[in-house]
């Protein structure tokens, strides 16, 4: 009798797939890319599958890749450390203004986002001058990322500095939540920004040029990866922890901004460390899974050990959640990051109105224009299907709505 919660795909010469995906779609193209994964020679035991998987670059966004003597660049991505921050207040609803405007708009003044190109003018998305705040976190990643530049010194003119403490663009977001008690939440989306880019990007060309250097065949010249001992392994391995500690500070300041923001708007006074999680959802880690030190590569999942918290956000407009990690071995501990896109950014503008991205947004103080209909509820999973579907990898501790979101 089998009494698992995830299906399998076993093709010959392949590692196995597990996937908790029941109950919920799998692209064909996201299907066959996580066959091209499972092909490498270096997977460890097998290659794991979140819920809300879809097609990605390199690698299959949902997966869960342990890998033994080597790293696969582009299936950690360019938005190294990208992952989510929340925090509870001491606030409820009824501390909240009736009109959430000025709120958004303190937040908005307050964490830099989106991105404008300008010959000679300040991008919108980074500071013109770093505050005190990014300057303070700075001083905690300069020394490293020296050492990072003198190997590679085409990493040195990127925006870091400029951009700790920003938000991005796309799906990257600022939310004020409440929970099933009507406890306010400030929860925030962001990772390693242009600096975290331009090493992601840089060794993932590296790594092809290593495969055509070698005359190694791949299903996809994006699965290329650096053996462990090669030339530029370590120096990615060191490179990716920098972004990864690079996201988690950016995160940081910015919430610290957020709840300063907030703070100008409510007149009561509040507390903002009631309970706090901060996670990564696009990374590698070292770990020991089923007796061997492995690195785990999680393209959009999260950690999800027996008693870590952590976060799964729904769509804009739709439910999140905080969660606890069960420490399902079978997935290498993990669980799904978000909901995950059921349309592309371009058919989602096709197929998404400004009517439609209103209504399903009707209770949200947000942008309710035609640039973010492809960050409208309709382009992803449910995310209701998507907690069933791993109710054997975490339990749900608290169910947050939005009211408030800032997008990039």
């Amino acid at each position: 009798m089998n009494d698992t919660n995830y299906n399998v795909i076993q093709e010959p010469g392949a590692a196995p797939i597990k996937l908790w995906t029941r109950g919920v779609p799998l692209e064909d193209e996201a299907r066959e890319q996580l066959k091209n994964i499972a092909r490498l020679p270096f997977i460890h035991q097998w290659v794991a599958v979140m819920p809300d998987v879809h097609l990605g670059k390199g690698a299959t966004v949902g997966s869960v890749v342990p890998t033994i003597g080597a790293i696969i660049p582009a299936a950690v991505g360019v938005d190294i450390g990208c992952g989510m921050i929340a925090t509870r207040t001491t606030l409820t609803a009824s501390d909240l203004p009736d009109n959430l405007s000025a709120l958004r708009s303190a937040i908005e003044r307050a964490v830099p986002h989106g991105r404008s190109v300008t010959r000679g003018g300040r991008d919108k998305g980074s500071w013109d001058t770093a505050p005190e705040l990014a300057v303070e976190g700075w001083s905690q990643l300069a020394a490293d990322f020296a050492l990072i530049c003198e190997r590679h010194p085409k990493l040195k003119n990127t925006n870091n500095l400029k951009h700790l403490g920003t938000l991005g663009t796309g799906n990257h977001f600022v939310e004020v939540c409440l929970d099933e008690a009507q406890r306010v939440w400030f929860m925030l989306h962001s990772g390693s920004r242009g600096v975290g880019n331009a090493i992601g990007t840089y060794f993932i060309e590296l790594a092809k040029q290593e495969m055509r250097r070698w005359m190694i065949n791949l299903p996809d010249q994006d699965l290329a990866y650096l053996p462990e001992g090669s030339a530029h392994y370590g120096d990615y391995v060191f490179a990716v922890d920098w972004a990864q500690r690079f996201a988690r500070i950016n995160r940081e300041v910015m919430m610290r901004n957020v709840v300063a923001a907030a703070r100008t708007v409510i007149s009561k006074p509040f507390e903002a460390q009631a309970e706090a999680v901060n996670c990564h959802h696009n990374y590698v880690n070292r770990e020991h899974h089923f007796g061997k030190d492995v690195l785990v590569t999680r393209k959009g999942a999260v950690s999800a050990r027996k008693g870590e918290m952590g976060i799964i956000p729904g769509s804009m407009g739709a439910k999140s959640f905080i969660v606890r990690g069960l420490g399902n071995a079978d997935s290498f501990h993990s669980c799904s990051h978000g909901a995950g896109r059921v349309m592309s950014r371009t058919k989602a503008r096709k197929l998404i109105s400004v009517d439609d991205h209103i209504k399903a947004t009707a209770h949200v103080e947000c942008r309710k224009d035609a640039a973010v209909v492809d960050e409208s509820p309709a382009a992803y999973k449910p995310i209701e299907a998507v907690m069933e579907a791993q109710r054997d990898l975490v339990e749900i501790m608290h169910t947050l709505r939005q009211v408030v979101c800032v997008k990039g």
